[in-house]
């Protein structure tokens, strides 16, 4: 059975470390709890002691190390223990310089008698609107544990969504490189081989070798334009996206593209319903959290739509009329919505608006892999079957004059 490392406090506070064998990281923090142990961290050791631990060292403290936090601080204040107690356990823990420094600097300003919101507010940029206004509403209402555990719950729950998305595109990025190298070696490395010989036939070559000949050639000559190109419109896409004005262009185009724009209307849906469900839930109000959640959507398309209901919304209009009137978010949401908002559910609605989009996210990423994979295997197999194919005909004719 593999080892792990545990870091747990006692009763009294008091912070404990260990190695303990065990089938898994459950079974660890099951055995500490019946020990009478508040299990903090348990990470698997590599055989030559090292740990395998969430969050490596890093010179930048990353939306990871961030979540990891915060559910110690969490897991520290449901067990009793003051914030300033909490945020020193949590120095002492973390095994990143960065982190270390930043809670440090919040424990500081705390122990001068700032409250949390304020003192992360002062860290400027490494908390979000959506983060810090959490922390304030969890401070206020004096449920800053359970804010704290909800923030952490929220912050997995979207790297899921964002991991199920990145991953369903390694494959397909995998297969259109090997397309392209494939590509690019039959071209430039295995029909100059054959160019002398037809050359040297003094016979006109079939039009589908011409071109593949052409092609070749071409790469072999102006490789470097070829590659300069992709990179300027690299620089161009990029420059484009960071252009409000261009980005909102180009956000409104994805929305109308096939299939794409299905998925970005799903993931959209499903961040802006967790996020507004989870301000709703600590005591935000409606028109504050959605000018936040305005904030969090990626596509400014469908962010620029919110004004119009946050402002509807204001003249006491309600939030599922016209959130079906911006025409950019799907029906079943916005009726969800509707329903929880006649109700009096509104907040659980939205959570369950958002476990619906986060399947149907899912569902449509395999559906996308399921029609790209066949595509692109019969797309690489056409291209190099065609080179190929003009080779021998080319062949072909040159023996026939040969002969």
């Amino acid at each position: 059975m593999p080892f792990f490392r545990y870091q747990a406090i006692n009763a009294a506070g008091e912070q404990l470390d260990g190695d303990m064998e065990a089938h898994d990281a459950n079974a660890v923090a099951h055995r500490l709890q019946n020990m009478g142990y508040m299990p903090l961290r348990v990470d698997e050791t590599r055989a030559g002691g090292g740990m395998l631990s969430f969050g490596a060292r890093r010179g930048k403290v990353g939306q990871d190390e961030i979540a990891m936090f915060t559910r110690e601080i969490a897991t520290l204040l449901k067990a009793g223990l003051p914030l300033d107690r909490a945020l020193e356990i949590v120095i002492n823990l973390s095994d990143n310089e960065a982190v270390r420094e930043l809670v440090g600097q919040i424990r500081e300003d705390v122990r001068g008698g700032a409250t949390l919101h304020s003192a992360m507010a002062a860290r400027g940029g490494v908390f979000s609107r959506l983060y810090l206004n959490m922390i304030r509403a969890g401070e206020t209402s004096g449920t800053l544990a359970t804010v704290l555990a909800r923030l952490t719950e929220f912050m997995e729950r979207s790297k899921e969504l964002r991991e199920t998305v990145r991953s369903a595109l390694i494959y397909p990025s995998i297969l259109v490189v090997v397309a392209a190298l494939s590509v690019v070696v039959l071209l430039i490395f295995v029909v100059p081989q054959f160019t002398q010989m037809f050359e040297d036939s003094g016979k006109a070559l079939p039009l589908p070798t011409q071109i593949v000949v052409g092609l070749g050639e071409f790469l072999q000559e102006w490789w470097w334009a070829l590659l300069a190109g992709v990179y300027i419109a690299y620089l161009f896409m990029r420059q484009q996206m960071a252009n409000p004005d261009s980005r909102y262009h180009w956000d409104a185009r994805f929305l109308g593209m096939p299939l794409v724009g299905e998925l970005v209307a799903r993931i959209e849906v499903a961040r802006f319903s967790r996020t507004l469900g989870t301000l709703l839930a600590n005591g935000v109000t409606l028109l504050s959290a959605l000018s936040i959640v305005r904030e969090t959507l990626t596509n400014s398309y469908m962010a620029e739509r919110l004004d119009g209901v946050i402002a509807q919304l204001r003249e006491g209009k309600g939030l599922g009329r016209p959130l079906l009137e911006t025409g950019v978010f799907p029906g079943l949401a916005v009726h969800m919505v509707m329903v929880g908002e006649e109700t009096g559910r509104l907040q659980d609605m939205l959570f369950q608006v958002a476990d619906v989009f986060d399947r149907e996210v899912q569902t449509a990423v395999k559906r996308m892999l399921g029609l790209m994979e066949p595509v692109l295997i019969l797309g690489l197999g056409l291209i190099i079957g065609g080179i190929i194919m003009s080779i021998l005909v080319a062949i072909l004719s040159v023996n026939e004059l040969t002969g």
